[in-house]
């Protein structure tokens, strides 16, 4: 999703974020803009190939921060799975259609 023309068409103060999925940002497009200024900086829980390779260039970059795959550990992701979870056992009670679902032939 986020490849060499994507990442050109940033301002050069912006800083990508991923948390979600490595492979939606191109890496190597990703450290190419890095180095060459293209944007400021980037933030990413999440890599191509995981655990990051201990050879990527993304480690020496002051410009990086990386984070250890764990974006989603807030102070509030208890407090949103259990109450996805209470409310899913509801509807399963009541034989509703559950939210959150896996689909299965998307593969998420």
């Amino acid at each position: 999703m986020i490849g060499e023309a994507e990442l050109k068409a940033m301002k050069q103060t912006a800083y990508l974020i991923n948390i979600g999925r490595g492979k939606i940002v191109q890496q190597t497009a990703l450290i190419q803009a890095l180095k060459e200024k293209e944007i400021a900086g980037a933030g990413l829980d999440v890599f191509e190939v995981e655990p990051l390779p201990p050879e990527s260039e993304l480690w020496g970059m002051e410009n990086v921060i990386i984070t250890p795959h764990v974006a989603w550990d807030t102070i509030h992701w208890w407090k949103r799975i259990v109450s996805v979870f209470s409310d899913n056992l509801q509807r399963y009670l009541e034989q509703k259609p559950l939210i959150n679902l896996v689909d299965k032939k998307a593969g998420y």
